[in-house]
């Protein structure tokens, strides 16, 4: 089968591989999966560029979501799957095999059942991207009736967050850097959009609520954004964050935190509770069999232009970049 690999972390021209690997053999309780598209998350990037740790393996077959479907199952997994549409999430895991090839074998619960009526770009949009979005707003209870703020509203976790949020009842307010990143917000179903480029984001989230703050906010940049965080959040809000890439080692404010009920909540979905990630599954599929959802989809390029896709991540390109895996 034809896969992308690399045997040591640096760039993506100097270390990624295009060729052939042995076909992927699941083991009992997996599925194997023929996969149609891989999707690019900005963790593959940072993994392969040795900003997540070291080598875990001499090989590694990067990225950790995709769509496709099942063509092979291992033991203890109903052979009736053979066939099944699906999405993939957390397929690289604590694994050295991902999507980024024509076939990979993972757990059979990481396989998810893809509607008919969506293609595999849009499967392959979800993954972490969307069960991220999830916990993050959905973690510490439902948000029907609450003010969620959005930042990066635009970005991969950010349009899933707003749709979700809005879904569940919530008032949605997002923010963005560009008149184009406005667009994707509010096409997504944000009640408020604003580009923090332009104006002062924590007067502004005061003046739509009364001046009692947003009872959650997703964040996508925890340390760089936390001075207006805690403007813009009301007491005893809660900041759901799952990056903190500008300021990776944040200096907490600890009594203005204190004084004022905020809770921090770190959102990996690796370490999501069981109940909470099956929450998600049943929520998402059923979101997706009604049609609800839309996907922000990238640019795309085929399993031979693995390098040029890690590029275009690194560049911070719109939407989900993605790989085709087939030829």
């Amino acid at each position: 089968m034809k896969a992308v690999w690399y045997e040591r972390l640096g760039s993506a021209a100097e270390v990624l591989k295009f060729g052939d690997l042995p076909d992927s053999q699941p083991e009992p309780g997996e599925v194997r999966v023929a996969v149609h598209v891989s999707g690019v998350n900005p963790i593959d990037v940072k993994r392969r560029q040795g900003g997540r740790g070291t080598m875990t393996s001499p090989r590694i077959v990067p990225h950790f979501d995709g769509a496709g479907v099942i063509d092979a199952v291992g033991e203890n997994v109903d052979s009736s799957r053979v066939g099944e549409r699906v999405w993939l999430y957390a397929a690289q895991w604590q694994r050295d095999f991902g999507t980024a090839a024509e076939l990979v074998s993972l757990p059979a619960s990481q396989a998810v059942p893809l509607p008919d009526d969506c293609d595999f770009s849009e499967g392959a949009c979800l993954g972490i991207p969307a069960l991220t979005a999830y916990a993050s707003v959905f973690a510490d209870g439902e948000v029907a009736g609450k003010t969620v703020l959005v930042t990066g509203g635009a970005g991969a976790v950010g349009c899933y967050a707003v749709q979700f949020a809005r879904l569940a009842g919530a008032r949605v307010i997002a923010t963005v850097s560009t008149d184009e990143k406005a667009g994707l917000a509010m096409k997504a179903g944000a009640d408020h959009v604003l580009n923090y480029r332009e104006t002062d984001i924590g007067d502004l989230v005061l003046e739509i609520t009364d001046g009692k703050g947003a009872d959650r906010i997703v964040e996508v940049e925890f340390g760089g954004n936390l001075p207006t965080s805690l403007r813009a959040i009301r007491m005893g809000g809660i900041i759901a964050t799952y990056a903190s890439q500008a300021e990776p080692e944040p200096k907490l404010p600890f009594y203005d935190l204190m004084y004022r009920g905020v809770v921090v909540r770190h959102v990996l979905v690796f370490g999501s509770p069981q109940e909470l990630l099956e929450r998600a599954l049943v929520d998402i599929s059923r979101w997706l069999a009604d049609g609800e959802l839309s996907h922000n989809i990238g640019e795309r390029f085929h399993l031979n232009e693995t390098i040029a896709a890690h590029e275009a991540v690194e560049r911070g390109a719109i939407g989900k970049v993605l790989v085709d895996c087939t030829t």
